[in-house]
């Protein structure tokens, strides 16, 4: 349940955290049930009861493979004003989130969001275009009180859209390229301008980004589709 120190959440986030019920999985992505965003997100609960949670990161390209970010809003209860991939969620715990096949099950959560978050209509990303390139397993703390354990799909999209950023879910947006965003690392690692990245897009920066990215520039992405292992970082 809530507590007191809980009065000062944002009341949209505060919705959200106690409506939406994530996807409980184990190590092997099998699902074993279900509970609340917020009971997810506890660092207490993913400590003692090791709550592992279905999630997936949308990374959109534009047409000149440059890749859009966002900065997560300051009302967001974990990793606030962090930036990251274009898109970071869960699918929920209702019929059309949990198709397993051809993870569309996620990929219909992926629409979903990216209207929600980014104003991106469904038209504009159809759930076919999205590729699923491989799932990874990590941990996260924010901070003291909450943190991520995710099984986390990692979904990449070509399209040009219309962007209309959701202000209670993303505090700004930007289109890079490579190497913008090789010098947006360097600048989070040396804290210039209080920068800060997601660990979930940072692990996926460090692990698979560049050579996927490259992949996307030759039309050869479906070479780098792995979907049978699950990389724990």
């Amino acid at each position: 349940m809530a507590d007191s120190k809980d009065a000062g959440m944002d009341a949209v986030q505060r919705r959200l955290m106690f409506e939406d019920e994530c996807i409980l999985v184990d190590e092997t992505d099998r699902v074993v049930g279900h509970d609340s965003k917020y009971n997810c997100h506890l660092m207490e609960n993913i400590e003692a009861k090791n709550l592992l949670h279905r999630a997936f990161s949308v990374f959109l390209f534009n047409s000149n493979y440059e890749l859009l970010l966002q900065q997560r809003s300051n009302t967001k209860v974990t990793f606030p004003l962090v930036w990251t991939n274009t898109c970071c969620s869960h699918p929920l715990y209702r019929e059309s989130e949990l198709i397993e096949e051809n993870a569309l099950g996620v990929r219909n959560a992926a629409q979903r969001k990216l209207l929600d978050e980014l104003g991106i209509v469904a038209e504009d990303v159809p759930v076919d275009e999205f590729t699923a390139l491989g799932r990874m397993l990590y941990k996260a703390p924010s901070d003291g009180k909450w943190g991520e354990h995710e099984l986390d799909y990692l979904l990449f999209i070509v399209r040009d859209v219309k962007v209309k950023p959701n202000p209670d879910e993303v505090a700004d947006i930007k289109y890079v390229s490579q190497e913008e965003l090789k010098e947006l690392v360097k600048k989070a690692d040396a804290g210039e301008e209080g920068l800060k990245l997601s660990p979930w897009f940072r692990l996926v920066v460090d692990n698979f980004l560049m050579k996927w990215w490259d992949h996307v520039q030759k039309g050869t992405l479906g070479e780098a589709i792995d979907m049978k292992t699950i990389h724990k970082l």
